[in-house]
């Protein structure tokens, strides 16, 4: 016997991060499902190459970087006598993120290809990967990508009434967000919160005026090498809550006189100040001045700020009064771009969880040893994690389906399964998404943050240590910042309250019905013996009387508990539609899980239906996949040592 010290005795071996997107057990059945495998084998090479490149030490060196050094205010934001100076420094690490993110086209992916209704698909599946990797940096992409979206649907509109030099405004922002180049590319902010309420932008003290140059003088240029003027407009307020503090542009919400509605406007975040020198242009923020960044339970590399606007000058976008529908565009986006963070932090965190127990061996009695991946107990915690991670992952990935339908309305030529089971009439999509875009937010990004929370556990104490010397395994940061997704966009509450005045509105409410009726019932009708499809169906009546019976406000106090359960309606129907596509015993066990564990299917019906060993080599399929529950896998798996 000889006694340990700090450098002898016992040292846990370190597991191996594979790459995700053929270790993530789920991410290939939904990839498999949702693409057209002429497609999928098109993009696999580039996005099994993202998955290797995510995983790099460099990339986990910038993420320690920008998590140890923060974004700040020099000087507090003041000179050395004193004057207001608003500039924010944030770390190279941040920097070189955003750059990878730019380059790696994780926004412009969406708009420089053209992949048709499946362009969203194979975006946020390279998003996904990136994710946990990112140290944030996807939060202001996903308003770059709204904002993106809601500036191509103006420009494409042949009945816009927007002038030739607004024309020429927006054309050279969209330019600017759906660029690749890190020198050239642009994020944008999307300012709506303030003081008077979160969600609640009725009360908005932000105010506009129209105040237009005199035609004899040259306006003043948001970009004098671009000749870019500001906008008409004068905009005043404050803004309690600014994300992508850094970004070049924004998207705010203002109020034009006090009888019409909230009105959107593009401002520049910088404008030129005139110079006789010859040196660089000089600039400075349009405006804007930078109260202070907040303080944060997690997502801290990510400078979020509270702003004073003075004179901020600005376009309008779209109709007065019609800021609400305008943003929610940029909401559609951003919500979707929180669900697949969600999932994503999800994803990494049970990939640490089972590449931990590959390694991992704990006392068994009577002097033995027995690794984690064999213990019963433990498999059926990660299988159980795993099964609510693939139902999630199919209900964001069928939102993903049909926001590409919306965007892209002529068919593809090659389809998927998903597209010949699932593909709602035209007439359907838009009360469907329209549904869809705070349901799949709601449960999703809710409903990850304990099972973050239960990865971080599988690892014992070492998992609530913020191993930022092995960044790989730091599941305590990704569970603080798995945290904003229930918060931002939408909190729980409000995104429940969202989706029943969808499905209660007097004249579209019936409409949300009719497509989720549609859904359901078409994806049911691909079963053949799977367990559960009549208390699913029984359930679904159940929940569309109810909704159609009872009042919108009878129903309110009970909105969380009725989405939930609506989303877990439409993940019961999703998981029968993956069986019946790619049976196999995995995913027959998951789904019968699922089906049991949410109450479709009676426990005593399934009990004691085979071998302890028999349940333990299902709980291994499960997480490790079929073949595979030592962890080898098929393809390139390659990836980081934590």
């Amino acid at each position: 016997m000889e006694p340990s010290s700090s450098n002898t005795g016992f040292f846990q071996q370190q597991p191996v991060l594979k790459n995700q997107f053929y270790d993530d057990v789920s991410l290939q059945r939904v990839t498999k499902l949702f693409l057209p495998s002429s497609l999928l084998g098109q993009v696999e090479p580039e996005i099994a190459q993202l998955g290797n490149d995510v995983l790099s030490p460099q990339i986990f060196d910038w993420v320690t970087d920008a998590e140890r050094n923060l974004p700040y205010l020099r000087g507090n934001g003041r000179d050395a006598f004193g004057k207001t100076k608003s500039e924010l420094v944030v770390t190279e690490g941040w920097r070189k993120l955003q750059d990878f993110g730019f380059e790696k086209g994780m926004v412009a992916s969406n708009y420089d290809t053209n992949y048709g209704q499946y362009t969203r698909l194979v975006q946020f599946t390279r998003c996904h990967l990136w994710e946990a990797s990112c140290a944030n940096t996807l939060c202001p992409a996903a308003m770059q990508d709204g904002a993106a979206r809601l500036l191509q649907r103006h420009l494409s509109n042949p009945d816009s009434s927007i002038s030739p030099t607004q024309r020429r405004v927006l054309q050279n922002a969209f330019d600017h967000l759906t660029s690749r180049d890190p020198s050239k590319a642009w994020t944008s902010g999307q300012w709506m919160t303030e003081r008077t309420g979160g969600s609640d932008v009725s009360q908005t003290e932000t105010i506009a005026t129209y105040d237009s140059y005199p035609s004899t003088a040259s306006a003043p240029l948001a970009n004098a090498q671009e000749d870019i003027p500001l906008g008409p407009w004068s905009i005043s307020g404050f803004k309690w809550f600014s994300s992508a503090t850094d970004s070049q542009m924004t998207i705010l919400l203002a109020r034009t006189s006090p009888d019409k509605g909230v009105s959107a406007f593009f401002a520049p975040m910088r404008r030129h100040v005139p110079s006789s020198s010859t040196s660089s242009p000089t600039t400075e923020l349009n405006g804007i001045t930078i109260q202070r960044l907040k303080s944060k339970f997690g997502t801290q590399s990510l400078p979020t700020a509270e702003l004073q606007l003075t004179n901020t000058r600005g376009w309008l976008i779209g109709a007065e009064g019609k800021g609400i529908q305008e943003i929610s565009t940029i909401l559609n986006i951003t919500r979707v771009h929180s669900t697949i963070s969600s999932l994503g932090y999800l994803g990494r965190s049970l990939g640490v969880a089972k590449s931990f127990a590959l390694v991992r061996e704990i006392g068994a009695g009577r002097g033995t040893r027995l690794p984690l991946h064999k213990h019963p107990l433990h498999m059926r915690t990660l299988a159980n994690l795993t099964v609510d991670y693939h139902a999630m992952m199919l209900l964001a990935f069928y939102t993903l389906h049909i926001l590409g339908l919306d965007e892209h309305p002529s068919p593809s030529p090659s389809t998927s399964t998903i597209t010949k089971t699932l593909t709602p009439p035209p007439h359907l999509l838009p009360p469907l998404l329209r549904v869809l875009s705070s349901l799949h937010k709601a449960y999703i990004s809710k409903t990850s943050v304990p099972l973050v929370f239960a990865c971080m556990e599988s690892l014992g104490g070492v998992g609530y240590l913020l191993n930022s010397e092995s960044e790989p395994i730091n599941l305590a940061r990704l569970f603080r910042d798995a945290c904003v997704g229930a918060i931002w966009e939408g909190t729980t509450d409000v995104l429940s309250g969202d989706t029943l005045r969808a499905l209660k509105h007097p004249a579209a409410g019936g409409e949300s019905l009719a497509a989720l009726d549609w859904v359901v019932n078409a994806a049911l009708q691909s079963a053949t013996t799977t367990p559960g499809v009549e208390k699913v169906r029984e359930e679904w009546r159940g929940l569309k009387g109810r909704i159609e019976r009872e009042t919108q406000e009878g129903l309110l106090p009970e909105a969380r508990d009725l989405v939930f359960r609506l989303a877990e309606v439409l993940m019961a129907a999703l998981f029968v539609v993956d069986v019946s596509a790619r049976p196999g015993d995995e995913v027959e066990g998951m789904c019968l899980r699922y089906m049991v564990r949410k109450g479709f299917v009676d426990a005593s019906e399934v009990r004691g239906g085979g071998s302890a060993r028999e349940e333990l080599e299902m709980d291994r399929a499960i997480v490790y996949g079929a073949g595979n529950s030592k962890g080898e896998g098929v393809g390139e798996r390659t990836g980081s040592r934590l």
